[in-house]
């Protein structure tokens, strides 16, 4: 008898099945059986189920005579379930990577609940995800299991059978069957949380629901829509039969008129001339089942009375009132900020003509995401060696409370904006201002970049339009000219720059900024650091930090973290840092400590002994600090990286450390010591000959000193050998469990020890 039972029923979806039932039986919990019902599909539906099921002998296939409908379809594959507990997957929806072991993580750590209800994430035609909106419903604080009073809030979450597993005793004693019919889901979702005993939350996005280009069958026209009827017809019998739910009537009531006033407003869902014989059903119902008692708020109390009353001409002419005050906003709002743009621009010529002021510089990074990086860096450097220079830094309301003490905020967008951008003399940046910003005569911009280039960058994503995207060249130029000093960190950097952004700019082969404090911090600021990331004493702190895939629709880690400090041990923690690109946060549980927010990347690298990533330019940072780094690069991985984005050298010819091509390959590599060893170390120092000559922690002093002053002999730079970076606490500390790593249970993979030799 299998765990779970994965109900899938197909009609018409075959160019999603594939997707569907791959990330099924791809879940690396594997006790599991596929119940794959083909509802009479008249395309491949019943073909490509039969493959998956040749193939893998835990998809059961279940071929229906004829069409029956998704709630008919689920109770035959219902029927036919043999597992602990059952799940419902929709064919077009898919479900995330392990998300069946943390559901049965969950359900053991609760005590078998009756129903478990997870998370889920809107997916657009597109690819953009979307989590559910009430996810903090689902929040795993508290008692559990629990009852449905004892959170009732969890009715808020949308109720679809699809984001719950059920106890299959659970249903056969409280004999739940989905009726035929559109919104099926509402005579069993509400009687199956009502009637449970037992109920847990899991905090965890678990399906990605897919919603199509042309909609799903709810957003079709047509009188199927008037089954909601029957279908809370249903759900009020089941509470009248079970005395013990009528507390649950007054509840139930007030989500049967919400639920009927979303289908009655929808656009495109009820026919023409349907519409008042509808409000009349809704009114009937209404008056058959009201039952006061559960608070309405006060601005859907109208839609209410509304329904009530079966008022529906006034419904309808309320709902043109309140379209047409919602287009006349729209209209108004688009009229506000044309004319705000039009007067911030006008501001900006005013300014442009007034003097340049040579005591003023004006600072920002990653379009406006906060203090850091280079910039960061070079603006505590103004202040320090070019006192007269008053400075300002330009960031996002969100990111204003990075901003230290001394500069001047500034938002984007606002007057003080573009009198800063006009009228300051210095201008630094890591990447482009405004494209609208006319460079002055006499004003001085210092583009900083942003890492030492590993993969393709300007000019040549010309060939690898995937990372292009919808780049424009032609201003990528435009913005080049307006450069005055470049930063390189090394040869190699210089080269690149001046081929990828030609221009006439001057290249400052002094070094990154940002890392001067790679060279400056103490003992002290490396365990304050620690302590305020909630790493634990006596631990070895990994910083797992893999860079963006543009061929990747979502940016899921390459690494199973979880299984990779399980494996380690208690020893280990990781710090994981996604790319700033990545709107997703990696997984944080425990020993995996999610580290993404944090504004500055380099106190995350002084806070962790050992550097695990794959194409990112943190490596040629990281190696400043002459601690360990591992690259995690899979073949596979790596070939539809060059593909889609490309890089200047094969990183694993000339590596900082030791290369792993798969996970157990990287969990040996830290199992032996391998990743601290004598040939990691080597290895090391060679490419911290290549890539870090400058890097001595005077960097930005010798770019104000340049730029700034008009020195030309500026500081010398320290040589490699006489450079002390301050030690990770681990490697400083006699006592660290460094010495004692402990073996995994498995083998020592083969790949593993190829690569020690």
């Amino acid at each position: 008898m299998p765990r779970f039972s994965v109900i899938v029923p197909a009609y018409q979806v075959q160019a999603y099945l594939h997707e569907c039932l791959e990330s099924v039986l791809s879940q690396s919990y594997p006790d599991l059986e596929v119940i794959a019902v083909d509802d009479g599909s008249p395309d491949a539906c019943g073909e490509i189920i039969d493959e998956f099921a040749a193939r893998d002998p835990r998809v059961r296939p279940l071929h229906l005579p004829e069409n029956v409908g998704l709630g008919p379809a689920r109770n035959a594959g219902l029927v036919e379930a043999t597992g602990d507990y059952v799940l419902f997957l929709d064919s077009d929806d898919t479900l995330t990577p392990d998300t069946l072991e943390a559901i049965a993580g969950r359900l053991k750590e609760t005590g078998e609940p009756d129903v478990l209800v997870y998370d889920y994430a809107t997916t657009d035609w597109t690819g953009r995800a979307e989590r559910n909106k009430f996810a903090e419903h689902l929040t795993e604080q508290g008692p559990a299991p629990f009852r449905l009073e004892d959170r009732p809030g969890l009715l808020r979450v949308l109720m679809v059978a699809w984001n719950k597993a059920y106890r299959r005793d659970f249903v056969a004693r409280t004999g739940l069957t989905f009726p035929p019919g559109f919104y099926e889901d509402t005579p069993w979702t509400y009687p199956a949380l009502m009637a449970a005993e037992s109920i847990a939350t899991l905090d965890r996005v678990c399906v990605h629901y897919r919603q199509r280009r042309r909609g799903s069958i709810l957003s079709t026209t047509s009188r199927r829509h008037f089954d909601v009827f029957d279908q809370y017809d249903r759900v009020f019998a089941f509470i009248a039969e079970r005395p013990e739910l009528a507390r649950w009537r007054p509840l139930m009531f007030r989500r049967m008129v919400d639920h009927l006033t979303t289908v009655f407003t929808r656009p495109g869902r009820l026919p023409r001339g349907t519409r008042g014989e509808f409000l009349r059903r809704a009114r009937a119902h209404s008056r058959r089942y009201r039952t006061p008692g559960a608070p309405v708020p006060l601005r859907t109390r109208l839609r209410h009375t509304l329904v009530h009353l079966g008022l529906h001409r006034t419904y309808r002419a309320l709902q043109a009132a309140a379209r047409l005050r919602h287009r006349t906003a729209k209209l108004t709002a688009k009229l506000t900020r044309a004319l705000r743009a039009g007067l911030l621009q006008a501001h900006y010529r005013i300014q442009l003509r007034l003097p340049l002021r040579a005591d003023r510089a004006v600072f920002a990074a990653y379009w406006g995401r906060g203090h850091g990086c280079n910039p960061g860096a070079l603006e505590a450097a103004f202040r320090t060696f070019a006192p007269h220079v008053r400075t300002a830094w330009i960031a996002r309301p969100e990111h204003q409370h990075t901003i230290p003490p001394g500069p001047r905020p500034l938002r984007p967008g606002t007057p003080a904006y573009w009198t800063a951008l006009a009228r300051s003399k210095y201008l630094v940046n890591n990447v482009n201002f405004d494209r609208r910003l006319v460079k002055r005569p006499g004003q001085v911009f210092v583009q900083t970049q942003h890492g030492t280039p590993l993969k393709h960058m300007g000019l040549d994503l010309q060939e690898h339009p995937a990372a292009a995207r919808d780049m424009d060249f032609e201003e990528l130029l435009r913005g080049v000219d307006k450069w005055d000093y470049v930063l390189s960190a090394n040869r190699h950097t210089t080269l690149t720059w001046e081929r990828v952004y030609p221009g006439g700019y001057t290249t400052l082969e002094y070094g990154y900024p940002r890392n001067d404090v790679f060279q400056r911090a103490t003992d002290a600021d490396v365990a304050r650091l620690r302590e305020e990331l909630g790493v634990p004493r006596d631990t070895v702190a990994v910083l797992y930090a893999p860079t963006h895939r543009d061929y990747r629709r979502t940016q899921r880690p390459a690494l199973d973290l979880e299984r990779v400090v399980r494996r380690l041990g208690s020893r280990f923690v990781i710090l994981a840092r996604a790319h700033y690109w990545q709107p997703e946060t990696l997984p944080a549980d425990g020993q995996v400590i999610d580290v993404t927010g944090h504004p500055s990347a380099e106190s995350v690298c002084l806070a962790s002994d050992v550097l695990i990533t794959d194409y990112s330019s943190i490596m040629f940072d990281y190696a400043n600090l002459d601690r360990p780094i591992v690259l995690h690069v899979p073949d596979d991985d790596r070939a539809a990286y060059e593909a889609a984005r490309g890089t200047y050298f094969d990183v694993r010819a000339c590596p900082p450390g030791a290369v792993a091509r798969s996970e157990d390959e990287l969990i040996d590599i830290f199992a032996t010591g391998h990743w601290r060893g004598s040939r990691s170390a080597q290895l090391r120092a060679a490419f911290r000959e290549r890539f870090c000559p400058y890097d001595d922690g005077r960097a930005a002093e010798r770019v104000v000193r340049h730029v700034v002053l008009g020195q030309t002999g500026v500081p010398a730079v320290v040589p490699l050998s006489e450079r002390r970076p301050v030690p990770s606490v681990a490697s400083a500390d006699p006592r660290s469990p460094l010495a004692t790593v402990p073996q995994p249970s498995g083998p020592l993979s083969v790949t593993g020890a190829e690569n020690r030799r």
